[in-house]
């Protein structure tokens, strides 16, 4: 397949990919999401040549893999709970790039689900994601004010955003914040936060140079700022994978580094992944 020349934010797309993919490889996968290694073999991206971490030796491949793996199994699990309160819901994905996450969560069919991305990554999409019946695709910039007309307006939506705020400019991100809280009745918002340190690592390490230069977004370390920024919201949860019951199953050293920093929410927030949950 020939793909096109992605921009390093669409690339990305290909990061969370490939966590995903690898990690159902494993002989004891953390997500286990076999479709995401169909779709990564159907667009024949090679993820070894683009992303150094993914090929080194030296790194286990459960380290590899686990936050992409389970910060996507938490954001699956706060779906599949928001719908099983409301199951009229609608769900939006956005930047869902060729995630498969409907099929994971397998909402009943009273949801809407929408997959939000840019044109050019929803035309791939269309070719290599299975079509689901009560998914709809929308190509769009998840910043520009029109792509909501088409959604329900009067139905509580669960909203998610996996590997996408860093990509947002900082603007763009706190008014796509204020128009999803003013479109729904109610809901909630959760995404994988960004610190300030681990945008400057996105930008500067050469394990992710082939998106670095995407990030536009500062991050944020206190999980409250959206708050501040968006009243609408409430922090409802802050979801650490230092303190993940899946680190049982992570090589010595990864358990023993989790370990010393649990304890400490500001050293989980910068050092390891976290899923931020909100209400509005």
């Amino acid at each position: 397949m020939v793909l096109p020349a992605f921009t390093p934010a669409q690339e990305s797309l290909f990061l969370t990919l490939s966590g995903r993919a690898l990690d159902s490889r494993l002989p004891h996968p953390f997500l286990g999401d076999r479709m995401a290694d169909e779709i990564l073999r159907k667009t024949g991206y090679d993820p070894l040549a683009r992303f150094p971490t993914m090929r080194s030796r030296l790194v286990d491949p459960r380290t590899k893999v686990f936050d992409i793996a389970v910060r996507a199994k938490r954001l699956d699990a706060v779906v599949r709970a928001f719908v099983g309160r409301h199951p009229n819901a609608v769900v939006v994905d956005m930047g869902a790039g060729l995630d498969g996450r409907v099929f994971r969560v397998d909402p009943p069919p009273t949801v809407d689900w929408y997959d939000i991305d840019l044109p050019e990554v929803i035309a791939l999409r269309e070719r290599v994601v299975p079509r689901h019946a009560h998914a709809h695709a929308i190509a769009a910039d998840v910043t520009d004010e029109r792509w909501l007309d088409g959604i329900p307006a009067e139905r509580p939506a669960v909203i998610v955003a996996d590997g996408l705020v860093a990509f947002l400019p900082q603007d763009g991100f706190v008014s796509l914040l204020g128009r999803l809280t003013s479109h729904f009745p109610s809901g909630e918002l959760a995404f994988n936060a960004y610190t300030t340190v681990a945008v400057w690592a996105t930008r500067h390490l050469g394990s992710f140079a082939t998106i670095g230069g995407g990030v536009v977004n500062p991050g944020f370390n206190d999980p409250h700022e959206p708050e501040r920024r968006v009243p609408a919201l409430t922090l409802a949860e802050e979801i650490f994978l230092t303190r993940a019951p899946e680190l049982a199953a992570m090589p010595l050293a990864g358990r023993l580094a989790a370990r010393m920093i649990a304890g400490s929410a500001w050293m989980s927030r910068m050092s390891g992944t976290t899923v931020l949950r909100y209400r509005f």
